[in-house]
Formats: C-alpha cells, structure tokens, sequence
C-alpha cells in the first residue's frame, strides 16, 4: 500500500500541489497537501480490496433438478478404466470394478480393506462379470454425460474457490477449474430431503487438506452429484460427499474420507488410506 503511495507521489505530486498552492498562504497550503495526498493513499488501497465475502448463501433456485439415474454403476464405491491402486489401510464400503484393465492393475488391497466385491474385466468367475462391468461403464457414460447437460434457467455459475459458501438445491456450472480450500463447503437442503445438487465443473476439482464438504437442511449426499471434466483430488484428511464422476481420474491423499462415489470413465483412482461408504439412499 505504501509502495502504491509513493509511485503515485513521484508521478504527480511536486508539480500538481505547487500549481494548487503557488498563490495560497502556509495554512491553505497545508490543507491542500493532505487532501492530495489522503487521495492518493485511498486510490491505492482500494485496489487491494477483496470482492470474495465468505460464508455467502446462495438464492433458492426455482428449477428443481431430479437425481442423477446412475443405474447399475449406483452399486459401486470406485470404478475405473485404467487403474486401482492403494496405500494400505483403506476401508471401503461397496463394490469395486475395473474396466477395460485387467485384474492385475487393482493392487495393494488387502483382505479386510473391502466390504463388498472386488470385479476386473479378465475375471472368468463368477461368469458374467466383463459384460457386467462393461455395462457399468456404459452407465457411467451416460450418467456422466447427462450431468454434463443439465440446464437451467436459474443455473447459477460458480468459479475458483468455493469454500466458505452455502449451495441451496440446484444446478452448478463453472468454466474451468474449482476449489475448497479457504473453507469449509456446505450444502443446504432447506429441509427437503429429495434436493438435488449438481455441479458441472470443465476442468479439474480439489480440495486442499483438512477441508469438509458438510450437510445441512436434511441434505444427503446420495443426491450431490459433481460431473468433472478432468480430474478431481481431496486433500490429506479431507471429509466429501457425493458421487464424483470424472472423464480421467480421481486421486485420494492420505486420511480423506468419501461419503459418496469415485467413478472415473477413463483413467484410474488412487488411493492412500482412505475411508470410501456409498452413501445410504
């Protein structure tokens, strides 16, 4: 601010108040020299002022979106094309599937990790399973792509960081990337437990370490939906709901914890010591 100050001070000052004061008396002069120069230090300052006000709610939007039909990808925790990996100890609550990769790139899962079925695309039993998961994938694609097409007159578009708002039920767009990171993330259900959230996002997501996504209103986070673009990372010892459907990937830092789902269309889901529960309907 003060650097500010004195760059507009070298510029203008000398020549601007001596022409003011030439013919003015000491106290007129004195006057006419703090006025310019209180000027100059406001100008400066105001461009260091932040429009970001933390903790705002956003307007309840009047268009009501339905739940994303995730049909049969809704029974899986993670889902992948290219990879599942793991830092041991995970926990995780539900089915796990790869696809088209083989069994061979789901590693460092150990016997108790998983509540649920472990699928890959080269398992001959039980019979069924390839075209069980190529179907799922399917699924996802058009989960995915129907999230990614959602409209709405009363849309309303987010940007950057999103930590320290409020999202009432609705639909969600950003251009490009976004974050939680200076803030916690609340979603509100205003008391319906039906409300829909849907987050379109172009690029990639994250959150930084020890961010929450929280509840409230009677929200749930089986209808938090986040279509990303690219790739989506959580942070170390981050807390997350809803179901992220990413077209690459999806990487977990050590300790975050999912309420929701990891379905990424292309490439693979990483994780480090996780706690990942599909959430309950």
């Amino acid at each position: 601010m003060h650097r500010r100050y004195n760059e507009h001070q070298q510029k203008y000052p000398t020549s601007l108040i001596s022409r003011l004061t030439s013919s003015a008396g000491s106290s007129l002069r004195a006057v006419l020299i703090i006025a310019a120069s209180l000027f100059l230090l406001i100008a400066g300052c105001k461009k260091d002022s932040s429009t970001v006000a933390p903790n705002s709610v956003i307007p309840v939007q009047t268009t009501v979106q339905a739940a994303v039909n995730l049909r049969s990808t809704s029974g899986f925790a993670i889902l992948a094309g290219s990879l599942i990996s793991n830092i041991p100890t995970s926990a995780i609550t539900g089915n796990i599937g790869l696809s088209p990769a083989a069994r061979s790139f789901i590693t460092g899962f150990g016997l108790t990790e998983v509540t649920g079925t472990i699928y890959a695309s080269d398992d001959v039993s039980p019979a069924g399973v390839p075209a069980m998961l190529t179907a799922a994938k399917g699924d996802l694609t058009t989960a995915y792509n129907d999230a990614a097409e959602r409209t709405a007159t009363d849309i309303v578009l987010v940007a950057g960081n999103i930590g320290g708002l409020t999202l009432t039920p609705g639909l969600y767009k950003s251009s490009g990337s976004l974050q939680i990171s200076s803030g916690d993330l609340t979603f509100d259900a205003k008391g319906n437990a039906d409300a829909v959230f849907i987050i379109q996002i172009a690029s990639t997501l994250n959150t930084t370490s020890g961010r929450k996504v929280i509840l409230s209103g009677g929200a749930k986070a089986t209808n938090i939906f986040w279509q990303v673009g690219t790739s989506a990372t959580l942070g170390t010892t981050s807390v997350f709901k809803g179901t992220i459907m990413a077209d690459q990937s999806i990487s977990l830092n050590t300790g975050a914890v999912v309420e929701g789902r990891l379905l990424a269309r292309i490439a693979e889901v990483t994780l480090a010591g996780n706690v990942v529960v599909i959430p309950a309907p």
